[in-house]
Formats: structure tokens, C-alpha cells, sequence
């Protein structure tokens, strides 16, 4: 998988070209603890390689090796305090390097690496050593234009391409996906069984994590939202410390990252077991929109086109039930909606929870091709000091999300299987209690 990839790259970049690609390094957390290393998405997508401060090459020029990795070496006192390292010896025989070298030589070579290079890869801003070193090699070819030597004609993101590439999932890639879904589908039931009045939102996101682990994934694709009552009408609520109340709906926005792949599933539950009155209104507000948007998402229809969906039946929905008043256009027409509804439908999916990719070609929204993995979210919230809004409704919000993978003939829903109308939520709440 990651030498079919990296095959593509290689062929995408044409001739005589030179691609420096970064991986991640430890990130400090305080003092002197760090963060659990987690490898920049391009380079693992191109390598596999989960360690930190390495550097991948990759050539098309005449007699260099295509793929070179600078890595770590070995060191047995540091692998004592922070485990294993493959070395140089290991980046070529398990990670499939044709060359590979001490991450501490990189800049010294540098020169002869990049040298006949018409064409460099390489994306500014992540590593300014780096940066300044490629630049004054180039600004020394210059110099040397007259004994034959030339800088690179051009200078490339390789982002360009590889962002592209990322937007659509192979087989493998969506199998990954599925796993991800499936966990997900394991650690919302297990936090449903968690709900009850009194309880604490942080408890609910330990049983989240607690499966996430359990079944293998890296972790929480992002910071778990579990927002009870008015928290859910703040769009990135991760605090997570307060008490769940009786009478109060849940919102959990939680998903897994497994083998670098992320689910994002979002799920509002009724913390008393049943959706009443008002909190059922807005639930079957949302939920139809969301089914309506899932059930358009197709090849050769846009997001903006499922966003614009959203919009409308939520509007339309917020009028039945009086949240909001006045003709359904020309509230879509003044944003009025926005009040209640300000975020989009949907974001691309992948490696990143926000996942890479053009949203757009030509200035136009382009169209869903089968591949393209991104989610459907609607939801309203409406603040609990909002004085506009019917006082039933203040300090509610809600929010429906799946994982949706287009299909030559239509769509599949990730995420299917994590129930969501309105009986069937209350009774995943109420039988496992």
C-alpha cells in the first residue's frame, strides 16, 4: 500500500525531479513531558513510518535511489528511556527504503542530493533549518550557472499532489474506515450505557476512550465532545466537566483514530431516556434534514448542494415548530437560519478529521466521486441566554452526524449501524440500564 503510493508520487512528479518530504517530531507538553507522538498524515501516508524525526526522499533522477529515508539510529541507552528505534538498518528492511541514513546527516547532504534536480517538492514553513538550507543551495547553484550547474526550475508543494492523491480512499483505506466505524459504533453504546442523571460528562468520555483503546485504535480522533444540556450549544465544547441533569439531552461528538484513520460520529442522547416535548421537536427537526441530506449524497452532486439541503429543511423545520417565523426564503435569503444553524454540513474525512483535498476546481464546487469519504452534520443549538428564541427551547442543541463513502451507484453510511431516530436511541439508552 504505502510503495503504491509512493510509485504514484514518484510518477506524478516527472523526471529529474527531488521530493523532501517531513515527518513529525516530539512536541513538547510541559516542562520536560511531550505529547504521544503521532506521525504527520503525509508521511505516514507515504511510509508507514511511526517514529519521530525522520525524513523521506523521493527521486526521479538518473542512477539515484527513489526512495531514501533518514531516520533515527540506533541507540541502546535512548531506547531504554524511550523505546525501540529501527535504525538505519530497519528503515530498509521492514519500512522497504532502497537507501537510508542518520536523520543528523540530512542537511550535510543535502547538496548532492538535490543536485540536477529541474523540479524540487519540498513545502515551506514546516522546518525552517530546512528551508534555509535548501534555499542557499539553490541560491549557490545560481552562482555556479556558468560551469554548468543550475538550481531547480521550479519549487513545488508537494501537497499539491498529495492532498489529491489522500481524497480518495482505496479499498484498504475504506476497510481501515470501516474498522474505525465499528469501534466508534462500540464505544457510543458503551457510553450510552454510562447516562444518567448525576453522572459526570468526564466519566462518559472515559468510557469512550476506554474502548477506543480497548479495540485498538490510537485514540480519540480529536478531543471527545460530551456536552450536557446548554454545553451542547457550544459547537467545540471538550471541557467535560460537568453533571449530567435529569430532563437534560447529551450531545457526544466522539470518534476513533485506528491505524491513522479517523471516524467522526456525533449522537444526541436524552439523559432521562426519552426525547420530551420540546428536545423531540428539535431532535425530528435535525434528524430529517440529516436523512434528507444522506439520501442526496450521490455521485456528481457537490457539498454545497447537500449544505444548501441542510439548510432548507432545518429552516423549514424551525418554522413548524416556531423557533423561527417568516417566509422560509427569505429567512435562507437574510442567513436568519445562521442563528441557529452556523456551521457547514460536511468536511472531507480521511488520515485528518478534517481531511485534505479541494473543496473546489475552477471556482466551482467540484462534484462527489465514488472515494470521497466526508460526513453529514447537520444540527441546531440555541445559546440558553437567547431571548429571541421560544424559552422551551433555550440551552438545547443538537447534532446528528454519520461517515458517509461514495460508491459508484450511490453511498455507503460508515456509521449506520450507531443508531439514531428517535426510538431507537431511547431504547439503546433505556436496555442498557
Amino acid at each position: 500500500m504505502f510503495a503504491e503510493r509512493r510509485n504514484q508520487l514518484l510518477s506524478a512528479m516527472g523526471p529529474d525531479a527531488v521530493a523532501i518530504i517531513s515527518g513529525a517530531g516530539i512536541v513538547q507538553r510541559s516542562n520536560d513531558t511531550s505529547y504521544r507522538f503521532r506521525q504527520d498524515s503525509d508521511f505516514w501516508y507515504l511510509t508507514g513510518f511511526e517514529h519521530a524525526d525522520a525524513t523521506a526522499i523521493l527521486s526521479t533522477l538518473p542512477g539515484r535511489p527513489a526512495y531514501t529515508l533518514f531516520v533515527q539510529p540506533r541507540d541502546p541507552a535512548a531506547e531504554i528511556w524511550t523505546g525501540y528505534r529501527p535504525g538505519v538498518e530497519g528503515a530498509q528492511s521492514t519500512y522497504q527504503a532502497d537507501e537510508a541514513a542518520d536523520c543528523g546527516t540530512l542537511l550535510a547532504r543535502l547538496p548532492k542530493i538535490v543536485a540536477g534536480s529541474t523540479r524540487l517538492y519540498h513545502a515551506l514553513g514546516r522546518r525552517p533549518e530546512l528551508d534555509q538550507k535548501l534555499i542557499e543551495i539553490q541560491d549557490a547553484l545560481r552562482l555556479q550557472s556558468r560551469r554548468g550547474a543550475f538550481p531547480a526550475a521550479e519549487w513545488i508543494d508537494p501537497r499539491s499532489i498529495l492532498h489529491e492523491m489522500r481524497l480518495f480512499k482505496s479499498s484498504e483505506e475504506i476497510a481501515l474506515m470501516r474498522i474505525a466505524a465499528d469501534i466508534s459504533r462500540e464505544a457510543h453504546a458503551e457510553a450510552a450505557r454510562g447516562i444518567a442523571p448525576g453522572r459526570q460528562e468526564y466519566e462518559i468520555e472515559a468510557a469512550l476512550d476506554s474502548v477506543f483503546r480497548r479495540r485498538g485504535a490510537w485514540g480519540p480522533a480529536y478531543e471527545s465532545i460530551v456536552a450536557g444540556g446548554a454545553n451542547a450549544a457550544v459547537l467545540h465544547y471538550v471541557t467535560n466537566d460537568q453533571p449530567l441533569r435529569a430532563g437534560d439531552l447529551l450531545l457526544i461528538d466522539a470518534g476513533c483514530e485506528y491505524q491513522g484513520y479517523a471516524s467522526d460520529v456525533t449522537r444526541t442522547y436524552p439523559i432521562g431516556g426519552r426525547f420530551e416535548g420540546p428536545q423531540r421537536e428539535i431532535y425530528e427537526v435535525v434528524l430529517e434534514a440529516q436523512q434528507a441530506a444522506m439520501a442526496q449524497a450521490l455521485p456528481g452532486t457537490t457539498l454545497p448542494a447537500l449544505h444548501d439541503l441542510t439548510s432548507r429543511a432545518l429552516t423549514e423545520g424551525m418554522v413548524a415548530i416556531g423557533l423561527l417565523t417568516g417566509d422560509v426564503d427569505g429567512l435562507i435569503e437574510s442567513e436568519a437560519h445562521r442563528r441557529y444553524y452556523m456551521h457547514g454540513t460536511s468536511h472531507w474525512l480521511g488520515l485528518d478529521v478534517h481531511d485534505v483535498g479541494r473543496y473546489a476546481e475552477a471556482d466551482k464546487p467540484r462534484s462527489l466521486e465514488p472515494g470521497m469519504v466526508f460526513t453529514v452534520e447537520p444540527g441546531l443549538y440555541i445559546a440558553k441566554d437567547d431571548l429571541e428564541a421560544p424559552e422551551a427551547f433555550r440551552g438545547m442543541g443538537v447534532r446528528i452526524e454519520d461517515d458517509v463513502v461514495i460508491t459508484p451507484d450511490g453511498n455507503e453510511n460508515l456509521t449506520e449501524a450507531i443508531p439514531k431516530t428517535t426510538a431507537e436511541v431511547e431504547a439503546w439508552v433505556n436496555d442498557s440500564r
